[in-house]
């Protein structure tokens, strides 16, 4: 299907249509499982959630599903009528399948109940840094996906909601990392930019900017923070560039008194945000 395609079969309806589909077939289905591909979520600004859980932490923040499906024999359930409300309420489309249908939608071994559409949501670089918040979080060159989403749910976890993706970065859109972050994707706010665009925004930013880093001179638990602190964490293999190195007023280690040399980089964000909470 092409992103227009898709579009239209996801958000060109009456508002709040309820249909029954019991054929995988379908074109609304074949939408659905169509952003699967970074192209067609990149193109159409759309993206799925699998379970009711996280369907639920979106109604949490104001956000409804655009398109809602859930399996027909669940249809009473009351976790499952809130957001069915939700949906219509909101003018979005509810589809009762079967399992059939729902199992060609769910990528989990275990197929959810609920399968959900939402737009995606991204800020400007411009408005990064300029709310009420003592600390911002920036991933430099974040590759995989399952790391992504838990330092999303992470940052949620120690209440930081701006959250700076540099670089080429993996999607945080992406089914794993959408899973990986439990609901907290509708908890933060996205932002994105190249490298060149953040170092001119970081010339003005009146904070912290502190990296971690193997060769790092400071042990990070004797850093003495301030707000507001921008923490800069690197990509999982290489760490991070010699340019973002650069732009840090301070480079810390994490210290480690076993065989390995390094930490994965959601634990080493972890870590760095539990740290920097001083």
């Amino acid at each position: 299907m092409t992103p227009g395609d898709i579009d239209d079969a996801l958000t060109r309806h009456p508002p709040g249509e309820r249909r029954h589909i019991v054929s995988p077939a379908n074109n609304t289905i074949k939408a659905i499982r169509a952003l699967d591909l970074k192209k067609n979520r990149a193109a159409t600004h759309l993206f799925v959630v699998e379970g009711a859980r996280a369907a639920l932490e979106a109604l949490s923040q104001a956000t409804a599903p655009l398109a809602i499906a859930y399996l027909d024999e669940a249809a009473h359930e009351p976790h499952v009528m809130k957001l069915a409300t939700a949906t219509q309420a909101s003018g979005g489309l509810i589809l009762e399948v079967n399992r059939e249908v729902l199992g060609k939608l769910s990528r989990r071994d275990n197929s959810q109940t609920v399968v959900s559409v939402y737009r995606q949501t991204w800020h400007s670089l411009l408005d990064f840094g300029s709310g009420d918040t003592d600390r911002l979080l920036a991933l430099e060159t974040v590759r995989d996906p399952g790391n992504l989403g838990t330092i999303l749910r992470t940052a949620d976890g120690f209440d930081v909601r701006d959250i700076l993706l540099i670089g080429e970065a993996t999607d945080p859109y992406a089914g794993e990392a959408v899973r990986a972050s439990m609901g907290s994707i509708f908890a933060v706010k996205l932002y994105r930019a190249s490298l060149d665009d953040f170092l001119e925004w970081r010339r003005e930013f009146p904070g912290l900017v502190v990296g971690t880093h193997l060769s790092g001179s400071q042990d990070i638990r004797t850093l003495a923070w301030r707000a507001p602190s921008l923490i800069v964490m690197g990509n999982e293999q290489k760490g991070l560039s010699a340019e973002m190195s650069a732009a840090c007023d301070r480079l810390v280690r994490i210290p480690m008194s076993g065989r390995a040399d390094s930490f994965n980089l959601a634990v080493a964000t972890a870590i760095t945000l539990y740290e920097s909470r001083r």
